[in-house]
């Protein structure tokens, strides 16, 4: 049963870290994959769970990258993966699969923002391909894994940036005029209809899933911005150092998709979108950017976006 979209006090807030939403649950024994999860927020979640007790699978397009970062982070260990490749998701969750291990976590926290026009794939373009269809895909392959947990659940890390755009059923791959925001925008708010649907379909099978808003934070998500540009917006001064006293530390920008992906008082919730440690609120106004747009948790859109992942990967989860 999906619940309403409301907060429900958790108890936590836009401070609290994933080491603080984790105190008193042992992860023992819980196996966690984790896309992105060597760099920035990312490897903040993968360190937390693994201290929780948790063995954490980190999908890396650059491996060595990869070990180098979560090198003395004990419980981990990395697979080669390429989100934009749809053989090489299907490769990774091939020899995944082999292992005989279920999946309890996944979070699918690897993407990308504001970056220049690229096409990847079967000429895709690169946000919604990245961000949205290569999770799609290997929630799909990873899903026989998925089921054997029993309860696992699977966390997609969006952003406020759905706020910006709806679904472009009329152009999805902006080919007929691109705008890098626009692109970001939409991607993520496909990170939050997948979670609706994934939840409807997969809870009979005792796998909820949420996505998320992890806060503002600096991290190596901001690549393809300009110093300039992020002076401009308020976020970092003309040293480059941070100049939004409401921006979070990678520790508490983890904290949400930990929070969703662990807590007990999400038990028998899903479909749910998350901010600051606690299920968010709809947003009915324009300009806030706080909250749910409508759009983004409609179930009449999740299960439109559902039917065109699946025909453009050939991989449906469940």
């Amino acid at each position: 049963m999906i619940t309403a979209q409301h907060k429900i006090g958790s108890g936590f807030d836009a401070r609290s870290t994933a080491a603080e939403v984790l105190t008193g649950i042992d992860l023992t024994g819980r196996l966690a994959v984790v896309t992105g999860g060597y760099s920035g927020l990312g490897l903040e979640t993968t360190r937390a769970l693994a201290n929780a007790g948790a063995h954490v699978v980190v999908p890396a397009r650059r491996p060595a990258d990869a070990e180098s970062a979560l090198a003395g982070i004990s419980g981990t260990e990395v697979g080669e993966l390429d989100l934009a490749d749809l053989t090489s998701v299907e490769t990774f969750a091939r020899r995944f699969l082999s292992t005989g291990r279920p999946v309890d976590l996944l979070i699918a926290g690897a993407g990308i923002m504001a970056a220049p026009e690229r096409r990847v794939g079967r000429g895709w373009e690169s946000h919604f391909a990245i961000c949205h269809l290569g999770h799609h895909a290997l929630t799909g392959r990873l899903w026989p894994a998925l089921t054997a947990s029993g309860g696992a659940r699977v966390v997609t890390v969006a952003s406020s940036g759905h706020h910006s755009s709806p679904m472009r059923w009329d152009d999805v791959h902006f080919e007929r005029g691109y705008d890098r925001w626009l692109a970001y925008g939409q991607a993520k708010t496909a990170n939050v209809l997948f979670a609706v649907h994934l939840d409807k379909l997969g809870a009979e099978h005792g796998i909820r899933a949420f996505s998320l808003h992890p806060g503002a934070i600096l991290t190596p998500l901001q690549r393809h911005l300009r110093q300039e540009e992020m002076v401009e917006r308020g976020w970092i001064d003309e040293h480059g150092h941070q100049a939004d006293p409401d921006f979070k530390s990678p520790e508490q920008g983890a904290a949400t998709q930990v929070w969703a992906a662990t807590s007990p008082s999400l038990d028998g919730m899903g479909g749910l979108y998350c901010e600051d440690c606690d299920v968010a609120e709809i947003a009915h106004e324009e300009g806030e950017w706080v909250g749910v747009r409508p759009y983004a948790i409609d179930a009449g859109e999740a299960e439109r976006l559902w039917r065109l992942s699946t025909d453009l990967t050939g991989v449906s989860p469940c």
